[in-house]
């Protein structure tokens, strides 16, 4: 008995712990309590949001172009001449200073030539006093011819009267005839010098006039000889050398000026037209000048010539002009600025002057007239935005992104002052979808900073 009983006693141990295990299992269950549930579930993700705001905003335009001084000179020879005297700083590359003279050709033959005019002048000169005098001593005479000649006209009168009465004989009236007659003759020859004295004065004139005009060239011709700098310049090239003989016509050196350097900018006709839009000056419609420079202030346009390859190397510049035609190659604007004084920030080799043929970008910038909706660039997908709604749910709008900008999208349709924008990049996007909205402060500051074209 037993050997029977005591196996039975184990396997009923075993049953029994086993069911009272699924017992208390059963228990559990049943009086477990449910998961809390809320509307914003735990793993929503946190977005970084910035709310849009009409912002003041600086229109910019851009473009590349190669620098030339705004003055060339080539200097050529107007006169011929050995040179005799070559300044020792006439090489290329240096810099020299208005006024300084450059070159001189032998003046000595244009020296000749002003001292044989001016002798010619001086003999006119005497010629034209002799004139005079020989007019007055006609005159002079004239006016003793004419009393002799009324002398004999009243004693040809006076022997008249008598030979009618027979008082006198014949012969003697004729012989003081012809004495009156012969007084006529003198008082008429004096009178035809003194009408050929005006032809002979203007004859005198005349070659007065020529040999002053050959002495003006004269003069000029030496003054020609001298090659004074007009400008400060900077010497690009000179192909003659000192005792070298040159002719009329010849280049002796090539200069550039240093006070004004220009660039011709390229600059996309979508730029340029938004930036001219902002700066219009009001004309009368029935008035309105062809110069586009007479339309538009161009002083209101801030310019600035920065050096492409090196940083923080600028130079501000000004608008002078809008050139004529499109780029040919990339039918772009062709908008000229001036650089004032492009040598006077230099400081080699930090910052190296801004000399010939430099391939630089010119930076316009005008203020809006009107602020603008402003949304950072990366935050527009394929013409969408991602938004925070009222319930912190994602919505996705469709807008219109009138350019861009340093970075920016001016949106000009499709959001409104207020709006909370998703400035990160949620994957997935899904609309409806709940996330913890996160104010980013600083990234709105920048993007008022970078609307005025304030770029850190």
């Amino acid at each position: 008995m037993r050997i029977i009983n005591r196996p039975l006693s184990r396997v009923s141990l075993a049953l029994l712990g086993l069911l009272m295990g699924v017992v208390l299992l059963m228990v559990f269950i049943m009086n477990r309590e449910g998961p809390m549930h809320s509307e914003l579930a735990s793993g929503a993700p946190s977005l970084s949001v910035v709310e849009v705001a009409l912002l003041d905003f600086r229109l910019e335009a851009r473009g590349f172009g190669i620098t030339r001084p705004a003055e060339t000179w080539q200097a050529v020879a107007n006169v011929a001449g050995r040179v005799v005297k070559r300044h020792p700083g006439l090489q290329s590359g240096t810099l020299l200073a208005a006024g300084t003279l450059l070159l001189t050709l032998d003046p000595s033959r244009y020296q000749l030539a002003i001292a044989e005019t001016q002798a010619e002048l001086a003999s006119l000169a005497a010629e034209q006093n002799q004139l005079e005098v020989e007019k007055s001593n006609t005159q002079q005479l004239l006016n003793l011819e004419r009393e002799r000649l009324a002398l004999s006209e009243r004693e040809l009168d006076r022997l008249e009267r008598l030979a009618a009465s027979n008082a006198i004989s014949h012969s003697r009236l004729d012989e003081q005839r012809r004495a009156t007659l012969a007084q006529r003759q003198a008082v008429q020859t004096l009178n035809n010098q003194l009408a050929l004295i005006p032809s002979r004065h203007q004859h005198l004139v005349s070659r007065t006039q020529r040999m002053t005009a050959q002495l003006a060239q004269a003069r000029q011709d030496l003054e020609d000889t001298r090659f004074f700098a007009p400008y400060d310049l900077r010497v690009r090239e000179v192909p003659i050398e000192t005792h070298q003989f040159v002719s009329v016509g010849q280049s002796l050196f090539l200069v550039d000026s240093i006070e004004q350097a220009e660039v011709e900018a390229q600059v996309p006709l979508t730029m340029l037209r938004r930036l001219m839009a902002a700066v219009p000056v009001p004309v009368e419609p029935n008035h309105a000048p062809l110069d586009i420079s007479e339309r538009l202030d161009f002083s209101a346009i801030d310019s600035e010539v920065a050096l492409v390859g090196f940083a923080n190397v600028s130079w501000p510049a000004r608008l002078s002009r809008v050139a004529s035609g499109l780029d040919p190659g990339t039918r772009s604007a062709r908008v000229v600025v001036t650089v004032e004084e492009p040598y006077r920030l230099a400081k080699v080799p930090q910052r190296p002057a801004l000399q010939r043929d430099m391939y630089v970008q010119v930076r316009f910038s005008a203020p809006s007239p009107d602020p603008l909706l402003v949304v950072p660039a990366s935050a527009v997908h394929q013409g969408e935005v991602y938004l925070v709604d009222k319930e912190n749910r994602l919505e996705r709008r469709a807008v219109t992104v009138a350019f861009e900008q340093h970075d920016l999208a001016v949106i000009s349709a499709g959001l409104a002052p207020g709006d909370l924008v998703i400035v990160d990049d949620p994957v997935p996007a899904v609309s409806g979808m709940a996330i913890l909205p996160q104010r980013n402060s600083a990234l709105e500051q920048q993007l008022q900073q970078l609307a005025l074209g304030q770029i850190p």
